[in-house]
């Protein structure tokens, strides 16, 4: 099989992270990078192996060698990124939040239908193999009545935040904030395992300039309820759970890469269904893209629950008075 030519936009910590998953993945070539710095995006293709780098996004459309582009330039960005490749034909990976807002992803979405091609939230949450697990098991615990999933890791740049300095990831101009940033691995978690909830609930911590640091949200189903915790300004080692009436579920890890996972039932017993070393879970959600663009795979689901984590967190700023530039083009 001939691999797929890949380009990627970003030279971040997680783009970096991407390419080293994609080494485990023979049906990746990693053919060009792009960086707004001309500079930044010769030294990073020299360091990754790339053939080619532009800070041209026009040149990198152009470029026919280039089939798929792995997005994770920050979260304004990716609407006008990812238009500008899925029109030139290119299958795109988008990095979370894969927009702004609902309509973006609407958008972004009916282009790539329109064009042709592939276009997929690179959302580890649902491509990992322990939350399958969990979602296999599910049945075991009878009739659901109560879930919780949890991500709260202190953020290393919220010590010079406070100290006055900026930071995209603290800049509501970049459609950012903890919701956009972490609280959306346990928002597609519980759209992953229940599904859209009725209505939500939620409450933020707001920081300068009108940014959420942490929030939570609640959510009514017609026979349960579920909690989503999110903070970039503390930590958290509480388990996530989804309890039944025969037994809880319990996972340990972020929501994005779960682990430990096992089954407390009512009569004390217990049932260890998954095990795994923390590792690179990145490449779970790169295997599924590549077997998506040879038709494999159904992209479909992951398309919905894309659009309906948007509208959720979109309903969830509303509540909160979070407000993106983007909100108002």
């Amino acid at each position: 099989m001939k691999s797929t030519g890949f380009a990627t936009i970003g030279t971040s910590k997680i783009t970096k992270k991407f390419l080293s998953a994609a080494k485990e993945c023979q049906d990746f070539r990693l053919v060009a990078v792009y960086s707004r710095d001309i500079k930044k995006a010769e030294q990073f293709a020299s360091e990754q192996g790339a053939e080619k780098y532009y800070d041209s996004l026009d040149a990198l459309a152009s470029d026919k060698d280039v089939e798929a582009v792995y997005v994770a330039s920050p979260n304004h960005m990716h609407y006008e990124h990812a238009m500008k490749l899925l029109k030139a034909g290119k299958h795109i990976l988008c990095e979370k939040a894969i927009a702004s807002n609902h309509a973006e992803a609407e958008e972004m979405f009916r282009m790539a239908q329109e064009q042709g091609v592939l276009l997929l939230e690179a959302m580890r949450t649902v491509f990992h193999p322990g939350m399958r697990v969990i979602r296999e098991n599910l049945p075991k615990l009878g009739a659901i009545r109560k879930a919780a999933f949890s991500y709260c890791q202190y953020s290393s740049r919220y010590d010079s935040f406070k100290e006055g300095q900026e930071h995209n990831i603290f800049r509501r101009e970049c459609s950012a904030g903890a919701l956009m940033d972490i609280g959306v691995y346990s928002v597609h978690a519980m759209l992953y395992l229940l599904g859209m909830p009725e209505k939500i609930t939620g409450f933020s911590v707001m920081l300068r300039g009108d940014i959420d640091g942490a929030g939570n949200i609640l959510a009514k189903y017609p026979d349960k309820i579920a909690e989503v915790s999110y903070s970039k300004i503390t930590d958290s080692s509480l388990p996530g759970e989804v309890q039944g009436e025969n037994g809880t579920l319990l996972f340990g890890g972020e929501s994005n890469s779960p682990e430990n996972v096992r089954i407390v039932y009512r009569d004390g017993s217990e049932e260890i269904l998954w095990q795994q070393e923390t590792e690179n879970s990145m490449k779970y959600e790169l295997e599924h893209f590549l077997k998506m663009i040879h038709d494999e795979e159904d992209v479909q689901p992951h398309t919905e629950r894309s659009l309906n984590a948007m509208k959720l967190m979109d309903e969830m700023r509303r509540q909160c008075g979070i407000i993106f530039p983007a909100d108002e083009r």
